[in-house]
């Protein structure tokens, strides 16, 4: 069995570099059974991807991760292995405007009732609209949440490079920075990474795999006709055409598939292998929704890229006209395409937090 390697995020808190997504447990990607889920994260924490990433508006996530947790420690007793959970605290935007130390307060109670904790492990922040000004109080209250012991560790998700700056610099205790990484989308590797590097704080990479995209049934394939038949598909989607259209995807693809033949391994393997063996990447989160892509999704950390792949593929996304700019500011804009498909009041819909 592969051992799945570890990065020591901070100062006695290992993850493995492999981590498993929640994203596609929430319900914009069609039914979910819970106890298949939680035999899933089961199977995958037997074979040692025993990180796990939520968050407070992926509907339904925390809960089901709170029962996989029970059912972890009944299992293994009380000298379980451990389990790192990492949610995210994500204000409404409605919200953000009027948002005190009581908001996320209440929305870090409600994570640590929902996952069944004493402390949450890592609790990252997600901001939608710099123009209300409370970002940075915001990641002080975490901090504040965290002397009182209700968090362990602090992160940032989707923040530029500036904003990042910002919080550091008022004495955050920032150790992560989850941001979207993969061949298609290279932004957060510039001056985003350079910066995070200085800082010793790790990256948590999403969206490796594009959401799917990064598969042998897209190579050779006509575009996709609307609509997709995820939320994930519509995401990576656009950012397919911000790399440089289909035809350019196609052109990557043949490159992939050519790299995967000479390795007897997958697309999928290649492209995860590549944002894997990027310095500044802590780990690489995974939105494998069944255990029936365990196997898939552990074949990159069995890849050594030769160097001639790495040159091959270099030249190719050289060529790419984009995403251009820094982490996150493509979705930030409002008259622009990624922000027409965000949910930005999801944490209140169905329940009052005061």
């Amino acid at each position: 069995m592969t051992v799945i390697p570890t990065h020591t995020l901070a100062p006695g808190y290992e993850i493995p570099r492999l981590i498993k997504g929640g994203w596609q447990l929430a319900g914009g990607h069609g039914p979910v059974s819970a106890d298949a889920a939680i035999a899933d994260m089961m199977a995958f924490a037997e074979a040692g991807i025993s990180a796990f990433d939520c968050a407070d508006i992926y509907t339904g996530v925390e809960e089901l991760i709170g029962a996989f947790l029970r059912a972890w420690r009944e299992r293994h007793g009380p000298n379980a292995p451990a389990i790192r959970v990492h949610t995210k605290c994500v204000p409404d935007r409605d919200v953000l405007p009027m948002l005190t130390f009581a908001h996320i307060e209440a929305l870090v109670d409600r994570s640590l009732r929902r996952l069944g904790v004493d402390t949450l492990d890592l609790v990252q922040l997600h901001w939608w609209d710099y123009a209300a000004p409370a970002w940075l109080d915001a990641a002080g209250h975490l901090a504040t949440l965290q002397r009182a012991g209700k968090i362990r560790h602090i992160g940032l998700t989707n923040f530029d490079t500036a904003h990042v700056r910002a919080i550091v610099n008022a004495g955050v205790p920032v150790v992560s920075h989850q941001v979207q990484v993969s061949l298609l989308d290279r932004r957060a590797l510039r001056d985003m990474a350079a910066y995070c590097r200085e800082q010793g704080i790790g990256l948590l990479a999403y969206g490796a795999l594009a959401g799917g995209f990064f598969h042998e049934r897209w190579h050779g394939a006509a575009a996709p006709a609307e609509p997709l038949e995820n939320r994930s598909l519509v995401k990576y989607r656009l950012i397919i055409d911000e790399f440089g259209g289909w035809d350019a995807f196609q052109r990557l693809l043949d490159q992939l598939a050519t790299i995967a033949a000479s390795h007897h391994t997958t697309i999928g393997a290649v492209a995860m292998r590549a944002v894997f063996d990027e310095p500044d990447v802590a780990a690489v989160i995974v939105g494998a929704r069944h255990a029936a892509h365990l196997a898939a999704t552990r074949a990159a950390l069995d890849l050594t890229l030769h160097d001639h792949d790495r040159e091959t593929l270099r030249a190719l996304l050289a060529a790419a006209p984009g995403p251009t700019g820094d982490v996150y500011a493509l979705e930030r804009d409002p008259s622009g395409p990624h922000a027409g498909i965000m949910r930005y009041n999801l944490n209140t819909a169905g329940e009052r937090v005061s």
